[in-house]
């Protein structure tokens, strides 16, 4: 039996986010690697001059589905779709993209070396999300560079990125989406999904008898989380409040924005951990287990840290 007064939870759902800021794909399993979730944030966006592009100034990039297509062992195919818009396919190869494709691009304050996808794919992306900023491209984390995380928060542990925000791995639970619905609803408006935040691993309510109840933002009150699979454990450290910008005022499934997600947030998520940013989810650092997989439904254990 396993103690009440240490937190129990399970992995709910998977989410990885190829493309930073576009749609994301919902997975039963997941591997870890030393950036986060395989795949994770591997590609982005930039302007014509190397500069990222997220939602925040084309809301359009939520209504692009990326697809990773695995017929056996690997990924071997990159898709994205979108409404009224022909599917575009690339190819995905263990070789990367010549050096005639070797471009620099900045993400926040980092510029990193990244591989530029194609004219195809520029033209696809200019057309469906529009010229305002100039040709788009898409680009690549070239994997051989290392972009770490702050140390300022992480604490000398070792963490890598690719193209996201800043940290491998984003943690949200159900609970605290539940939380925020409740209040959303009691004002009237509609309740929003886990979308809304991105986040890569979404814990549950764990089925262990005894177990804690899961309470909205456990995930802002726990150590080192143990996720249990079937080879070597998996070790998240939580390292920093994630704090939110407008994004999650954006309809994933409309591209609209509407601020009722962030003026409930106001009233009871300004963080002084964060400088009395809003936060919603917990990032982490792996410090265990890489190489492992993670799945829906495997249990997860912490210690409290108040």
């Amino acid at each position: 039996m396993h103690s009440p007064s240490a937190f129990e939870a399970c992995i709910a759902a998977l989410w990885v986010f190829p493309i930073k800021s576009c749609a994301g794909i919902s997975v039963q399993h997941a591997l870890l690697i030393p950036t986060g979730l395989a795949f994770d944030r591997a590609w982005m966006v930039v302007d014509a001059d190397g500069e990222m592009v997220t939602q925040r100034e084309l809301p359009r990039m939520a209504l692009i589905q990326p697809e990773l297509v695995c017929p056996g062992v690997s990924v071997t195919e990159l898709v994205l779709h979108a409404h009224g818009m022909v599917a575009l396919h690339l190819p995905l190869t263990t070789d990367y993209p010549t050096e005639n494709h070797a471009i620099h691009v900045r993400v926040w304050g980092d510029q990193v070396p990244a591989f530029n996808m194609g004219d195809e794919a520029s033209v696809w992306l200019t057309e469906f999300l529009g010229s305002s900023l100039g040709p788009l491209r898409l680009v690549r984390f070239d994997p051989d560079h290392q972009r770490p995380s702050s140390a300022k928060w992480t604490q000398g542990l070792p963490s890598l990125n690719q193209f996201s925000d800043g940290f491998p791995v984003l943690l949200a639970s159900t609970a605290s989406l539940d939380e925020l619905n409740a209040r959303l609803q009691a004002k009237g408006e509609a309740a929003v999904d886990m979308r809304r935040f991105r986040a890569n691993v979404v814990l549950g309510h764990s089925a262990a008898p005894h177990a804690h109840e899961l309470m909205p933002h456990d995930e802002d009150r726990i150590g080192t989380l143990t996720l249990h699979t079937q080879g070597e454990s998996v070790q998240l450290q939580p390292v920093k409040p994630c704090p939110r910008c407008p994004i999650p005022n954006i309809d994933p499934d409309s591209a609209q924005s509407h601020p009722a997600v962030n003026d409930t947030l106001q009233v009871y998520r300004q963080d002084p951990r964060v400088n009395g940013a809003l936060t919603f989810g917990m990032n982490c650092v792996p410090v265990a287990g890489i190489g492992q997989e993670l799945r829906v439904g495997q249990r997860v254990s912490a210690d409290w840290a108040f």
